[in-house]
């Protein structure tokens, strides 16, 4: 027969976690419930999930419809809050994205980022159309002004678990990001790319399909 003590911690667990699943409901975004934050536009069918991440810049940022983004992702516009990033919107996502749990995405009005439609990420992908440079060998790395270039991910791509797109990158229809890989310049569509810096390991070439072929049976 289990003892008080016990009794009473099953209690307060079950408690706890079910005002920890009442706070994620009141906590997600919607178009509906875009709590504190001014998104451009939130689509239809579109949710973050609570905790969000570091958001900022809202007026500059564009969602598609029946978008899913999960715990803890940061989407930024501009390096810093309250930037004045002027008329246009600086990061869009298309209909239906996916962003996995403690993803990143980072834009500015010098290098905006923009994803297709149906673009999945796995957790912890982090694109950026800005990044620090390294001219002045004198001067923190840190405190040089960085460049900039726009970023885009073509529809249907899935960007595996801890990608990194930097800036300049810009991904064909159908790209396959393999987990772990950092990503610059162009990539044709339909391309499967791993490796850091990554580069093309297998495309699809129309009649004579995957090459290399696959090694593992269609589903």
């Amino acid at each position: 027969m289990p003892s008080i003590r016990n009794l009473l911690a099953a209690l307060a667990s079950r408690a706890v976690h079910g005002i920890w699943r009442r706070a994620q409901y009141a906590g997600a975004i919607t178009a509906e419930r875009p709590g504190p934050h001014a998104f451009r536009r939130i689509g239809t069918g579109t949710r973050l999930a609570f905790p969000q991440g570091t958001v900022f810049g809202t007026p500059w940022i564009e969602l598609g419809d029946h978008c899913v983004i999960g715990q803890e992702v940061t989407l930024a516009a501009g390096m810093l809050p309250d930037q004045d990033l002027g008329p246009d919107t600086v990061l869009t996502l298309g209909n239906g994205v996916v962003l996995g749990r403690g993803s990143h995405v980072i834009a500015d009005a010098q290098g905006s980022v923009t994803f297709g439609d149906d673009v999945y990420c796995g957790p912890y992908v982090y694109v950026t159309s800005t990044n620090h440079s390294y001219d002045d060998p004198h001067e923190p790395v840190g405190k040089q002004w960085p460049r900039s270039a726009a970023v885009e991910i073509g529809s249907g791509s899935w960007l595996g678990a801890g990608a990194v797109i930097l800036p300049g990158a810009r991904l064909g229809r159908n790209v396959v990001v393999a987990a772990g890989a950092v990503v610059r310049g162009e990539v044709p569509g339909h391309a499967v790319v791993a490796g850091a810096p990554a580069r093309i390991v297998r495309r699809w070439e129309g009649e004579r399909g995957w090459q290399p072929p696959l090694r593992t049976p269609a589903p």
